[in-house]
């Protein structure tokens, strides 16, 4: 087993060695929590849960970090706007995100550190800082000293001289070089704070991320993830912080997911086309989100629209309906040996294809093809008069495990009456249009369900078997 990815760090792909062997130290930055997520910050944590099942079914133990930003400029703003505390706002906006995430397939991680649980340990980060000379006080805030570190720009592939061109200091802002971040900022009337040895503040925006990495994975850590967008500064910004303070490598590997549009254009307030995943799964079921985010290789842009995501649907039914089929025939197969070999040989095939490209910078795109290719041959395999409980077994497992590595469920939940009454009325529709291809789709699908349908002088009827 050999598993290689794309690091940002180094700009080409890398076979992965874990700073400690059969172990995966892991940390993807976490939403901002002010609002419910939308479906930039649902990819990466689609792609990042992809990775950790990945790297889990290979048999590595994965420590999986994700922060929360509970308090910042937009909580602060959220909080003015609505009367509300910046807690009661954060802790509505984290169970939010529990509930998108979790629909979406996305397992909890290990640890969700919060910056308002991490106060202390920032200062105490920010602190070492001020005494090893990267970072110093100027009027209540502190900033961080850019020019000092050697390998600012390493992670971005800036140098200090293209980055100074565009660097401004800020009204209000009390900095010695633009170049320079800020680490505490100091309190303004009426903001939530705490008290530090600079003042009462809040904690800025990067210093976060290497304070909760440090204390829930160390030092030195194997993975740190996140979206496009915070190559840089925020993880620029980060490896500054760390290893300024550590003197080590802060992470081995740097993966980022690719930007999402929406109808081709980039995805923003001012566009209008701002889209939130808590909107989307009210009409879209969440899985189909999912496979719409993993059909794309995960460092390449995705085009959102309707029509993508029907297809998405359209296709991730016919998988489905594909394992439903096999496992409806497993009632009906024998102890039969004929043919045995061939039929698990190419079983085993498509699951090794499957394991090659996920190894190969975890490419979703060509696995879900290999699930496709899996489903052809399970069709086929279906038409013989005869099956084996043994082949059958085989691509009830390969399927499943393939699932479960993309985080997508093969098991129907329970359809309510009026969804079921939906179905159906869709079915008479694709029947009346000769769409017969996607009317048998439903029919499975009710089949698979155990709903029986039953033609009367009346119509249609439906009962439960």
């Amino acid at each position: 087993m050999s598993i290689k990815l794309y690091n940002t760090l180094t700009r080409k792909k890398e076979e992965f060695v874990p700073l400690e062997e059969g172990k995966v130290k892991m940390y993807v930055c976490g939403p901002t929590v002010y609002n419910y997520i939308h479906i930039g910050n649902a990819r990466p944590a689609i792609v990042f849960d992809t990775v950790r099942r990945h790297l889990q079914y290979r048999g590595y133990e994965v420590k999986y970090v994700s922060n929360f930003t509970d308090v910042d400029d937009k909580l602060i703003r959220a909080a003015n706007e609505l009367g509300e505390e910046v807690p009661v706002i954060a802790e509505r906006f984290i169970q939010a995100y529990f509930e998108d995430t979790h629909a979406l397939g996305c397992q909890t991680a290990d640890v969700h550190p919060r910056v308002t649980e991490s106060i202390e340990l920032i200062i105490e980060f920010i602190a070492e800082l001020v005494n090893k000379g990267f970072a110093y006080e100027s009027g209540g805030d502190v900033y961080y000293r850019t020019r000092k570190f050697n390998g600012y720009g390493k992670l971005s592939h800036q140098s200090i001289d293209e980055l100074k061109v565009g660097a401004r200091i800020g009204a209000g802002e009390k900095k010695d070089d633009a170049l320079d971040f800020v680490l505490w900022k100091a309190a303004k009337e009426g903001e939530i704070s705490w008290s530090s040895p600079w003042g009462e503040g809040r904690p800025g925006w990067h210093i976060e991320c290497s304070a909760m990495a440090r204390k829930y994975l160390g030092d030195s850590i194997d993975i740190h993830a996140g979206g496009q967008d915070l190559t840089f500064p925020h993880h620029e910004n980060e490896i500054a912080q760390s290893e300024a303070l550590t003197g080590k490598p802060f992470a081995r590997y740097w993966l980022h997911n690719g930007y999402i549009n929406i109808d081709n254009e980039k995805m923003s307030k001012s566009l209008g086309n701002f889209v939130l995943v808590h909107d989307i799964i009210k009409e879209v079921d969440p899985q189909v989100l999912r496979f719409f985010m993993l059909s794309v290789h995960y460092r390449n842009p995705v085009n959102y629209n309707k029509e993508l995501l029907d297809s998405s649907a359209a296709s991730l039914d016919r998988l489905k309906t594909a394992y439903q089929n096999v496992k409806h025939r497993k009632e009906s197969s024998t102890n039969l040996t004929d043919h045995n070999d061939q039929w698990i040989e190419k079983v085993n095939r498509h699951h090794e294809r499957f394991l090659q490209e996920m190894d190969d910078d975890f490419n979703t795109a060509n696995a879900i093809s290999v699930l496709f290719d899996l489903s052809k041959d399970a069709n086929v395999y279906l038409l013989e008069d005869h099956t084996s409980t043994e082949v059958i077994d085989a691509f009830l497992s390969k399927f499943e495990d393939m699932f479960f590595v993309l985080g997508l469920q093969l098991q129907q939940e329970d359809l309510l009456d009026e969804e079921i009454e939906a179905l159906i009325q869709e079915r008479n529709e694709a029947r009346k249009n000769r769409d017969f291809a996607r009317a048998d789709s439903i029919r499975d699908q009710l089949k698979d369900m155990n709903i029986i349908l039953e033609d009367t002088a009346q119509g249609i009827r439906w009962r439960r078997g």
